[in-house]
């Protein structure tokens, strides 16, 4: 690699019951700091020297990237040109880092004072000469191994924060931890879960506003109830705490918002927690003093379960405003009101003032899963527009006088499996989108997603475990829908006019699953691509100026900053999380290489080692071994997976993080060994011997096989 330490970053023993005999040898300690700072690239202060005023006066010093979406407003905006559209294409790699993992890298580095900050999966951080690729420093907080199994959708982080001095990093297990940015060492740690018996995890990145660090946190997907909180930068003090659905009414309501919500739902639906994790988007105005927060998906999916007389269920699925003081209430947009889908509506929110029917409008914009761009006046939460940016059939539009969306009632599923869009994955997922001032587009990451939803025949309110709906049974319906899906599925960037609503250009993908994105004032919009390259397009027409091989796909938002009078883009290129969860075998054909982190410049030369002889995703369908189950055996394991597999692995063993129906005869021999012995813990796939027996695990074993076989002879192999 150039520029950088050969060696992987250090894991000490787990504090996990299963750790100690599954971390790798010679890892050491909570902390490494592998080198010193070099303060030539700081002020006297020290590094990482981040406040309200620097925030605020971002524009003004435009080579830095000091938070993730590198202004409050979250516009993935940057004014530097040096690098434009009339040089992109002398762009370079300049150096990369190996990263440790075979796991998805979300997260988009920061950049202050000369000093890269990256965090990868496990929320390893480290700290890198922005210039050079140097290695500085390496922070493993030692996430206990169970958490890989508790977060649905990869053991991924999102990014980082920087304020006075410290870097922030939320843990997979729920801690906030702060960072000496100039050694790595912890300076605070808190614990941001108050019931660790759920499933809470964090994946997001936390930000800071007024010396306030926000962060929220996930698990819907396993029964938990959701909130947002504050917490002081320099002590870890929690400051307040915002639910964002009901608790129990028998117990008394925290504030009259959540009073207001209860009136919503039905049911006891505080017996799985309800869902509405905040476990992605924040952005934050400064002049009105309001913090925004998307809020996710119920819990669990299927609303008979858990509102059994149907409601709006808020606030799931909606944008909530909050006094950043305070933590208190002050307006709320549900966009899925009694949300059944995953349709989250934390994907990520941008703000910007625009002239909307000639009156200058200060507006946020989200386009959610659920297929629809919205602007909103976000002093108010008036819905000022709504538009399909994608094809769907949820709903037929948004009704402007009630802001409600015209559904389509056939999608309010039973249990016979009905094809809805978007699927799961949504029609903009995580990934995030880039706004240009000087264009005036929004470069969205577009997906196109169907999927089969049924509602399973009962569910344990009170074990809270699985999303209510079922994968199997109804085998013809099921098959019919994936070929559909398989036929229509796809994915391309589009830049979108958020003032007319309507597509200004779009650039095709072959498949679904290119990255987030960033707008520079040089006119022009970087993306990483599902053909696992890194390319540049003019932001006013979308022509293609530039494109580089990365040897993954680089699925995080890029960033660029300077150094020395010369102008970086660095992202994150490793192929997994949410995407590679809810999308198909197709996928497997990809040719991966090893995570990196990737810097450019103009003129770089520094060159990527090559590719090895066998990819970590097989490109095709390997021979399985014979099925030996009995139908009843397979039938058991059917249920069994869609219980426990299906968010990771993916619909019918089809795709997902590990596709199971490609695993090698040593893997089927240890599959035992790895499902309830938690033989590969440290690479996520954690111990499920509390939750399945040696029979259980057996006939999953047995329905995965013979789900291979049956792909494997429908494939003519």
């Amino acid at each position: 690699m150039i520029g950088v330490d050969g060696g992987k970053p250090a894991r000490a023993p787990s504090l996990d019951a299963l750790g100690s005999c599954l971390r790798k040898s010679a890892r050491i300690g909570l902390i490494a700091s592998v080198a010193l700072l070099n303060l030539s690239a700081t002020d006297a202060k020290g590094p990482a020297q981040v406040d309200q005023a620097r925030m605020l006066a971002a524009d003004s010093n435009p080579g830095e990237w000091m938070s993730g979406g590198r202004t409050f407003d979250e516009q993935r905006f940057s004014p530097l040109k040096q690098i434009n559209d009339g040089n992109v294409g002398q762009l370079g790699l300049a150096w990369y880092a190996d990263i440790d993992t075979e796991r998805g890298m979300e997260s988009s580095p920061i950049v202050v004072d000369g000093v890269l900050y990256n965090v990868q999966p496990w929320n390893i951080v480290t700290a890198f000469d922005a210039k050079t690729g140097r290695k500085l420093w390496t922070y493993d907080p030692q996430v206990p191994l169970k958490y890989g199994r508790m977060a649905c959708c990869d053991i991924v982080s999102r990014g980082l924060a920087a304020w006075k001095g410290k870097i922030y990093v939320a843990a997979l297990d729920g801690r906030l931890i702060a960072l000496d940015a100039k050694t790595g060492k912890p300076v605070w740690s808190t614990l941001t879960v108050d019931d660790t018996d759920r499933s809470y995890t964090i994946t997001g990145a936390p930000r800071v506003y007024e010396g306030k660090v926000i962060i929220g946190n996930g698990g819907a997907e396993q029964g938990v109830r959701g909130y947002v909180s504050a917490y002081n930068a320099e002590s870890g003090k929690m400051l307040w705490r915002f639910f964002t659905v009901p608790g129990e009414p028998a117990k008394g309501f925290e504030n009259k918002a959540m009073e207001m919500a209860a009136k919503t739902w039905s049911g006891q639906w505080w017996k799985p927690g309800g869902g509405g994790t905040v476990w992605d988007a924040v952005a934050y105005d400064p002049a009105l003093h309001l913090l925004y927060v998307g809020v996710g998906n119920g819990s669990p999916w299927a609303q008979k379960f858990r509102s059994p007389d149907g409601g709006d269920n808020l606030f799931l699925a909606s944008i909530v405003a909050l006094d950043l003081d305070t933590g208190q209430y002050v307006w709320h947009y549900q966009t899925t009101p009694g949300e059944q889908w995953d349709y989250t509506a934390t994907q990520q929110m941008i703000l910007a003032d625009l002239t909307i029917g000639g009156k200058p409008r200060k507006v946020l914009m989200q386009a959610p899963k659920n297929g629809f761009f919205y602007v909103l006046d976000r002093k108010t939460g008036e819905l000022l527009s709504a538009q399909k940016f994608s094809p769907i059939n949820w709903a037929t539009g948004v009704d402007m006088k009630t802001g409600r969306p015209i559904e389509n009632p056939a999608v309010r599923y039973g249990e016979v499996p009905v094809l809805v869009s978007p699927g799961a994955g949504g029609a903009h997922n995580w990934n995030p989108m880039a706004y240009s001032p000087v264009t005036r587009l929004v470069y969205i990451p577009v997906s196109e997603t169907y999927m089969a939803y049924a509602a399973a025949t009962s569910y344990d309110l009170d074990k809270h475990q699985g999303l209510g709906t079922s994968f199997s049974g109804y085998d013809a319906e099921r098959k019919k829908i994936a070929e559909y899906a398989d036929a229509h599925t796809k994915g391309w960037l589009s830049a979108w006019n958020p003032v007319t609503q309507k597509e200004v250009w779009r650039v095709a993908y072959p498949l679904n699953g290119s990255g987030g994105t960033l707008a520079t004032a040089g006119n022009l919009v970087f993306q990483g691509t599902i053909s696992a390259s890194m390319a540049a397009y003019r932001a006013d027409n979308g022509k293609k100026l530039w494109e580089m091989p990365a040897q993954n796909v680089p699925v995080a938002a890029p960033i660029t900053y300077m150094v020395d009078g010369e102008q970086y883009v660095a992202v994150n290129a490793g192929w997994g999380g949410g995407l590679a969860h809810v999308e198909r075998s197709k996928y497997t054909s990809l040719f991966l290489g090893k995570p990196r982190l990737l810097v450019y410049k103009i003129g770089g030369k520094a060159k990527l080692p090559p590719m090895p002889a066998a990819s970590r995703i097989v490109p095709e369908l390997q021979a399985p071994p014979k099925v030996t189950g009995t139908p009843e055996q397979i039938a058991k394991g059917e249920k069994l997976y869609g219980a426990n597999c299906v968010l990771c692995h993916g619909v019918a063993a089809r795709g997902g993080v590990k596709d199971l129906r490609h695993m090698s005869s040593a893997t089927h021999g240890e599959f035992l060994d790895i499902v309830l012995g938690g033989k590969r813990a440290v690479n996520g796939m954690a111990s499920f011997a509390d939750t399945i027996s040696k029979d259980d695990a057996e006939a999953i074993h047995q329905y995965v096989i013979a789900r291979a076989n049956a792909d494997w002879e429908d494939s003519g192999k």
